[in-house]
C-alpha cells in the first residue's frame, strides 16, 4: 500500500486472483490514471498508449468534454426507463443520424448487443422462411451466442455447441462464393468494412459495392458492422462513407461514447418498423449518462476538427511504417486505414507486445502475427512517432540486428 493509500500492482493482481474469474489473460500492471494517449500504473510507471481501451478511447482517456458532460448529467439524472423520453437520448439520435445515412437509432450498451439487434431485425423484416444470414471467415461480431455463431472463426466456437442455426460463411473478400451461399432463406448480409479482430484486413475496393449489388438483386439486408471502425476511426465519420455503398443497418458502439459503455443499431425509418415494442430492448441502452458522453464526443470531434487529424496521423504510421517494413525483415505486411492499423510479422507478436510494455509502449497482437494499433485521434504527431521509434527499435532487435538487404 503507498503513502496515499493506493493498492500496489501486486496487491491489486492478488485480489483479482481469488475474487475474480480468470477469463482474460491480464498483464501484470495495474493501471490507476490516464489522460489523452498515456496511462499510468500503481507504481508511477507512465506507458503511451497505442491501443487505447481496445479501441473504445478514440478519443484518447478522460476527454475533457465527455468528462464535463457527464458529471453535469450525475447530478441531473442517471437512468430512466426506456418507457420515458429523455432529451439526451433524443439528441445523440439526432447527431448520428444526421453524419450517416439518416433514419433512426436503437440504443444499447455494446458492440455484441447491437450486432443481435442487428441480427433479430433482419429476421423480422424479411419473410418467416428467410432466416439465414451470409457473413465472412475472420470476422468477429461478439460474444453473445447470436454474434458467437455470427463470427466466423472455429476458436470462438469451441466448446460452445450446439451454435444457432443460420450462420453461413463465406471467405472475406469473395463476392462469387458469397453470391453462391444466397438461396430462398436467406435474409441478410452481414459485414465488418474492414475485420478488425480478424488481423485489420482490408477488402478489395469492389467488395462491398458488390455486396450492395448482392443484397439489391436478392432483396436482402446488408449490414456493416462498424463497432470498430464507426465514430471517425477511418478519417471518416464511418467507413462506408469512403466507400460507394450505404448499408441498410449499422452497428455501433466502442468509441460511440468517448470510452464510456455505449452502443447503436442505425438503420432506415422504413425498416426500423420492423423491430416492434417487445421484439427487442436494452434496459440501460440510451440511459443519460451515455447519451450525453455520446454527444459530447461527437462535438470534442467537429469542434476540435479530430477527422482532419486522423487523416494526418494516419499519413505519418503510413510513411514510418511503409520505411521499417523495407527495413525490417519480420514484416510481411503494413495494412492501415485511418487509425485502424495492423502490421503483419512473420513470426508471433507476443514477445514483440511484451517487449514494447517494458518500453513504456502499449500495443495489441491479434491473429497471433498481426501488431494492431488502434491510437487515439488525440494523439500528438510527436508522440506518434515516439510509438513508431520504440515499435521499430523492438522489431529490428527481435531480428538480432538483420536487416533487409
Amino acid at each position: 500500500m503507498s503513502d496515499d493509500g493506493r493498492m500496489s500492482s501486486a496487491e491489486t493482481i492478488k485480489l483479482f486472483e481469488q475474487y475474480v474469474i480468470p477469463n482474460y489473460g491480464r498483464f501484470p500492471v495495474s493501471l490507476v490514471r490516464g489522460e489523452g494517449s498515456y496511462v499510468w500504473d500503481a507504481e508511477g510507471n507512465r506507458y503511451l498508449d497505442l491501443f487505447p481501451g481496445w479501441g473504445c478511447n478514440l478519443l484518447g482517456h478522460c476527454p475533457a468534454p465527455v468528462v464535463e458532460a457527464v458529471r453535469k448529467q450525475l447530478g441531473r439524472l442517471i437512468h430512466v426507463p426506456n418507457t420515458w423520453c429523455t432529451e439526451a437520448q433524443a439528441l445523440w439520435a439526432k447527431a448520428l443520424s444526421e453524419r450517416s445515412f439518416g433514419g433512426q437509432a436503437f440504443f444499447c450498451n455494446s458492440g455484441t448487443e447491437a450486432n443481435e439487434a442487428a441480427i433479430k431485425l433482419a429476421r423480422l423484416h424479411t419473410p418467416k422462411q428467410r432466416y439465414k444470414i451470409i457473413t465472412f471467415e475472420g470476422s468477429f461480431h461478439g460474444r453473445t451466442l447470436g454474434s458467437t455463431a455470427a463470427t466466423a472463426q472455429p476458436k470462438y466456437h469451441e466448446g460452445l455447441g450446439p451454435l444457432m442455426a443460420g450462420f453461413v460463411y463465406a471467405p472475406f473478400g469473395d463476392l462469387e462464393a458469397t453470391a453462391e451461399l444466397i438461396d430462398d432463406e436467406t435474409a441478410a448480409i452481414m459485414v465488418e468494412p474492414i475485420q478488425g479482430e480478424g488481423g485489420v484486413r482490408i477488402p478489395p475496393d469492389d467488395f462491398l459495392p458488390g455486396l450492395r449489388r448482392l443484397a439489391d438483386e436478392n432483396d436482402l439486408l446488408l449490414i456493416f458492422d462498424e463497432v470498430q471502425t464507426g465514430c471517425g476511426r477511418t478519417g471518416e465519420w464511418f467507413a462506408y462513407q469512403a466507400l460507394d455503398v450505404t448499408p441498410d443497418v449499422m452497428t455501433l458502439a466502442k468509441a460511440i461514447c468517448g470510452g464510456l459503455a455505449g452502443a447503436a443499431m442505425l438503420t432506415t425509418a422504413e425498416i426500423a418498423q420492423s423491430l416492434r415494442p417487445g421484439m427487442h430492448a436494452a434496459t440501460f441502452g440510451g440511459n443519460p449518462i451515455a447519451a450525453v458522453a455520446g454527444i459530447a464526443a461527437v462535438e470534442m470531434i467537429e469542434n476540435e476538427n479530430l477527422l482532419d487529424s486522423a487523416r494526418r496521423l494516419s499519413q505519418i504510421f503510413r510513411s514510418r511504417f511503409e520505411q521499417l517494413q523495407q527495413e525490417c525483415e519480420l514484416i510481411l505486411e503494413v495494412r492501415i486505414r485511418g487509425l485502424m492499423i495492423g502490421i503483419e510479422l512473420s513470426v508471433d507478436c507476443a514477445d514483440v507486445v511484451k517487449e514494447c510494455m517494458d518500453r513504456r509502449l502499449l500495443v495489441n497482437c491479434t491473429q497471433g502475427t498481426v501488431i494492431r494499433l488502434l491510437p487515439a485521434m488525440t494523439l500528438t504527431q510527436q508522440q506518434a512517432n515516439a510509438g513508431c521509434d520504440i515499435l521499430a527499435e523492438v522489431l529490428k532487435g527481435q531480428t538480432g540486428g538483420n536487416s533487409r538487404v
